[in-house]
Parts: structure tokens; sequence; C-alpha cells
């Protein structure tokens, strides 16, 4: 599996993303958010956390407009698969490439701290490696993740088993507890929770690494 990690202004998750994929067995290159193409051969592009731009006008809305996310959309629109995390995910739905929006937290405060997650399907590349139901620890660390969305696209989701993983205990308001949703595809993961950050036992767990596993099986061939 060849991953490409994009770095915009602000970034701060990055390198953690690509060890996240590395540490899975996968070949990483490191994106550019001025660049307007992406490296032959990729399999994967991952928007990591942070305050791309500073999270001025809103979260995400000026990276979503970056020229490599011209070659993103392209990359999904063939069925490649992209992978949204935190600052990530608010930039695919900024994009369009996926739905709703990410609000301010209800507290209106920002919220860093490991949550238990319910894996709410397994049936995608991102979450094949647990079953349906399961229930994990991610960290998240963020001030808008209050997913939220229409209610006849909300039922879309659920209709359509693209709702990934949903909040044990909803820390910040998110329309049906959701944590991260698939795209119509089941290709494009986006995620407020950091599985990169729970991929070493020193970090305080490894719930996270089953992603980026279930992603390698997926997409190397045997």
């Amino acid at each position: 599996m060849k991953a490409a990690v994009v770095t915009f202004p602000g970034s701060n998750c990055d390198r953690d993303l690509a060890v996240g994929f590395a540490s899975a067995g996968a070949r990483v290159v490191r994106v550019w958010h001025k660049d307007t193409e992406l490296p032959e051969g990729v399999d994967i592009v991952g928007l990591p956390g942070g305050y791309s731009h500073g999270d001025y006008l809103r979260c995400g809305a000026i990276a979503a407009r970056a020229p490599v996310m011209r070659a993103v959309a392209e990359h999904a629109a063939r069925g490649g698969y992209v992978l949204g995390i935190c600052n990530g995910f608010q930039i695919l739905t900024e994009a369009g490439l996926l739905p709703g929006a990410l609000m301010r937290n209800t507290g209106l405060k920002y919220i860093c701290r490991t949550v238990g997650l319910r894996v709410a399907t397994s049936d995608s590349d991102f979450t094949g490696g647990w079953n349906a139901g399961d229930e994990v620890a991610i960290p998240i660390a963020h001030q808008d993740g209050n997913y939220q969305t229409d209610a006849d696209t909300l039922a879309r989701l659920r209709d359509g088993d693209r709702i990934a993983f949903t909040y044990r205990d909803n820390p910040n308001g998110s329309a049906g507890d959701i944590a991260g949703i698939l795209s119509e595809n089941r290709r494009v993961l986006g995620m407020m929770p950091h599985p990169e950050r729970a991929i070493d036992p020193a970090h305080g767990g490894t719930d996270g690494s089953v992603l980026f596993r279930s992603l390698t099986a997926a997409l190397v061939p045997a």
C-alpha cells in the first residue's frame, strides 16, 4: 500500500499519520498543499489533524480549496481511498467529499482526552479488522467536532450503513453520536478521533492500529 500524507499550513498531526501508515507496512510519501498532482501509484490519501490555515473562516474551509484538493477529489472519484482525521474530516466536508459539517462543540470548549467508541460497521476496508459493535478507546482533540447534518442525510447515512464509528458518551453533541462516516462507495472515511495517536503502548493504547492494519490487509496483494 502506498499512502500520501498531505501537509497544510497549520497541520500538526501529519507526521503522526505518516507513522500510523508506516507502522502497518505502508510506503508513505509526503505531499504539500500547493502540489497540483498526487505521486504516481498512491492508494490512499491521508488528510491529517491540526489547524489548517489557522481555522480562519471555518475549520477546513481554506484547505478544502488548496491546489492539491482537486487531485484528491479526482483520486476519490476514481475509487481511490481517502482518510481524513479531525481537521482532515472537516476538510472533507468542506470539499464536498463527505456530507454534513463540523460545528463548535456544544460545551463551547476544546476537548482533549481518550473516549470510548463503538464500531458501527465492519463493512469497509477501514473498519474490517473489527466486528460491528466492538468498543475501542481512541483520543480526541478538537473544539469543532460536533457533526451535524439534515435529517434526510442522517437517515441515508444510517440506512446505507455509512456510519463508521459512534461515541459511547457523546462529548461534543454530534448528531446520532457520530464520530466518523463513510462515503457512498465506502472508500472515503472522515473521523474526529485520532487513531494515529493510539498505535503505541507507550501512548496508552493500541486500538487505533487496527484501522491501519485493516487498510494494509485490504490494499496489499497477497
